[in-house]
């Protein structure tokens, strides 16, 4: 599992390397276009400090595991918390960051992925169809992680707040939980990584810094050809 650990802190090293080098390389990009075009407010603060919040306690939760574990345990608690606003905040926030602005049929996911791969799927303000759904599947599998550590760490430690729900199961459903948590966290990962070449495509396509507008919360104005 040690292994496993270095190989995945490796991976998340190379992520954020690649995250500020896209912010250096696009930048200049970024700034020339906003200077010719109009752009328009996307992303409001609270879906910008999810982002990047969940991206820091993620990345802390993994690496520390159980060698570490009240710092795991913390950094798990700050995951459960910010999937839970976010899951509020999808019903009731902004227009682009409700559920309901990106929820697309799987023929349209479909069409996209194929469109994107011939370079000329169209420019989305908000999340496009495959992005909708990759948000949709990071939430399932961080709240499957999530859970199945809240139940690992009743049952093994007698702690936490499922402690009291979990005292009469034997300790190898906490093995068997164990493993479903794991799983779901190298399962994150992996979305992750196609989450950051999905970004790293569609900003090289549109020409746009899409890691620079997660910061900003300002993407280009679309124009007439574009989806909104």
């Amino acid at each position: 599992m040690w292994a496993s650990s270095e190989l995945f802190y490796s991976l998340f090293q190379l992520h954020f390397i690649f995250r500020t080098y896209h912010v250096i390389h696009l930048n200049i990009l970024s700034e020339s276009s906003m200077k010719n075009s109009s752009s328009v407010r996307v992303w409001d603060p609270f879906v910008r400090i999810f982002h990047w919040g969940l991206v820091l306690s993620f990345l802390l939760a993994y690496v520390t595991e159980e060698d570490i574990l009240p710092i795991h345990t913390l950094a798990g608690y700050v995951v459960t918390g910010l999937l839970s606003l976010r899951i509020i905040w999808g019903f009731i926030g902004t227009h682009y960051a409700k559920f309901s602005e990106f929820i697309y049929s799987p023929s349209t996911i479909y069409q996209f992925l194929v469109e994107t791969g011939k370079f000329r799927a169209p420019r989305y303000l908000g999340h496009n169809p495959a992005g909708g759904a990759m948000i949709f599947m990071l939430i399932a599998s961080l709240l499957l992680t999530s859970v199945s550590g809240l139940v690992v760490y009743g049952i093994a430690e007698q702690a936490g707040p499922l402690a009291g729900l979990m005292s009469g199961f034997p300790l190898f459903f906490s093995e068997i939980t164990e493993e479903i948590h794991e799983f779901f966290a190298n399962f994150t990962l992996l979305l992750v990584i196609l989450h950051v070449g999905g970004v790293f495509l569609e900003s090289l396509v549109h020409k746009e810094n899409l890691v620079l507008s997660m910061i900003t919360g300002r993407k280009r104005a679309s124009n007439s050809t574009e989806a909104m």
